[in-house]
């Protein structure tokens, strides 16, 4: 039998609560795992003997805050190699995607294995055990077979989504026609992919879901077909997911194409559900924010991508308030322009305190000072990590990830709070320091009990040659474009 045994934490983060700041925060505590998953957590003083017997591997966790896997609900991986690209460094999203097209036309195979591990590698790096990727692009023979392999190789679990784009620019769409795919070719390479890779069973570490890119690049038809054919395989939690309400170029598209809200759209498609997840929702309405809470409907906060693009500031707080599940992401890595989900959390936080005090004074709600609103109380530390963590979980449909417990899965982050960027933080409030101090590395990352980052160090790939490849091949692309 496999064991682990995290000994004589400083803190461990458990977020077992559904309540933000009702989740247990063990001093001085220990986590024993066997055979992939949690079998006891609590006080080191109280650790049961057989889990001191010298079998399997002991972590010395002194000094260290344990919490859960970051789950991370949006990304774009392939995109780590369209970073900082000059020409859409200023641009909103839908220039933004007209100028980078082009580029990502040209990607291959190989490309999207290189990339999708480094954007792994960084996540796992940042504390980050369970990532989703929306891979809508498929030219010059990709499959999405090309970034599973390479989270089974790095050792990350994953939700690989199926993305497509049909509606190409001839057809009113936003991307050139060389870059879409006929739409009955997408669904049956989605039902192949479904039954070859999806995974329902506790512990999954592999899972596939349907993902038609946006209103703005596929017909009403293949969303349709695609939720009908998710929901085909009953008790499989088949999930779907999309773009949606992301700026307002994407609310003026929606209102004089289909002369509807995007959530009205969706939810005329069959878009809402508790097995569907939207991205952004930056422009979200109260007519939204009621239809996503009553059919719990899961959103992707990206807050970094948001500012990134300008897009706006999601309504994070009011969403949570009427119960519409949210999770957190850090979305393409070349609208973010990172992969860091310590510091993207670090970002909702602040950007939602930020957002409270551009609401107009009549519109906010709560206690007040002076008459001036108290606007770092609509966001606290403990919520953003929520968000991060259980939150993630439950807006991919896990109930075996997001919080530590007996029985979950063994995925969970060590920080080190001796660490310069904790100084003076973490001897107040260890859970807080990792929002409000300067964002760390993960020191451990533990993913289905397997140490993959190892005091600060990736454990499962050699860094230098990946990164050395990968920016060889980023160069290689953005130059296929320019002579094109």
């Amino acid at each position: 039998m496999n064991t682990l045994l995290i000994h004589h934490a400083a803190c461990i983060a458990t977020f077992d609560h559904a309540d933000p700041s009702q989740g247990q925060e063990l001093k001085d505590a220990s986590i024993f795992v066997r055979n992939n998953v949690i079998e006891w957590i609590g006080p080191s003083a109280e650790l049961p003997r057989a889990a001191l017997e010298p079998a399997g591997e002991t972590i010395d966790a002194r000094g260290h805050l344990v919490t859960p896997g970051l789950v991370n609900t949006h990304h774009h991986m392939y995109q780590s190699l369209t970073r900082a690209i000059p020409g859409v460094q200023n641009a909103e999203l839908f220039s933004w995607l007209r100028g980078l097209y082009p580029i990502w036309a040209g990607l291959t195979p190989e490309m999207v294995q290189v990339s999708t591990q480094v954007a792994m590698a960084e996540l796992l790096l940042s504390g980050c055990t369970t990532s989703s990727d929306h891979l809508y692009l498929y030219p010059n023979g990709i499959r999405l077979e090309d970034s599973i392999e390479a989270a089974q190789l790095i050792g990350m679990r994953f939700l690989a989504t199926r993305g497509s784009m049909s509606v190409g620019q001839s057809q009113g769409g936003l991307p050139p026609d060389r870059v879409v795919e006929q739409e009955d070719a997408i669904l049956k390479d989605s039902q192949r992919l479904i039954e070859t890779w999806h995974n329902a069973s506790h512990g999954a570490m592999l899972q596939v879901a349907l993902a038609p890119c946006s209103p703005f690049s596929v017909s009403p038809a293949l969303m349709k077909q695609s939720a009908e054919l998710a929901r085909s395989f009953k008790g499989l939690g088949v999930r779907l997911h999309t773009h949606l309400a992301e700026n307002d170029h994407d609310i003026a598209y929606s209102r004089e194409k289909f002369n509807k809200t995007p959530t009205q759209y969706a939810q005329e498609l069959g878009w809402l559900g508790e097995d569907v997840w939207h991205a952004h929702c930056v422009k979200l309405d109260d007519e939204g924010i009621s239809l996503f809470a009553a059919s719990r409907t899961g959103v992707a906060h990206c807050p970094c991508s948001n500012m990134r693009l300008a897009s706006g500031i999601a309504p994070i707080r009011r969403m949570l308030s009427a119960g519409v599940p949210v999770g957190l992401g850090v979305d393409g890595s070349a609208s973010n322009d990172a992969a860091h989900m310590v510091n993207e959390a670090r970002q909702a936080l602040l950007l939602a305190r930020v957002g409270r005090a551009l609401q107009p004074p009549e519109t906010r709600e709560g206690k007040t000072f002076f008459g001036c609103d108290l606007g770092p109380a609509e966001m606290t530390t403990r919520d953003a990590l929520h968000i991060a963590t259980r939150g993630g979980a439950q807006v991919l449909g896990r109930k075996d990830i997001g919080h530590l417990a007996k029985g979950m899965c063994a995925d969970f982050a060590l920080f080190d709070l001796r660490a310069l960027g904790f100084a003076g933080g973490a001897v107040h409030d260890p859970v807080a320091s990792l929002l409000l101090c300067a964002s760390p590395q993960a020191a451990y990352t533990v993913v289905n009990g397997r140490v993959v980052v190892r005091e600060g160090q990736l454990a499962t790939v050699d860094l230098g040659p990946l990164v050395e490849r990968h920016n060889r091949l980023a160069m290689q692309l953005a130059e296929a474009a320019r002579s094109a």
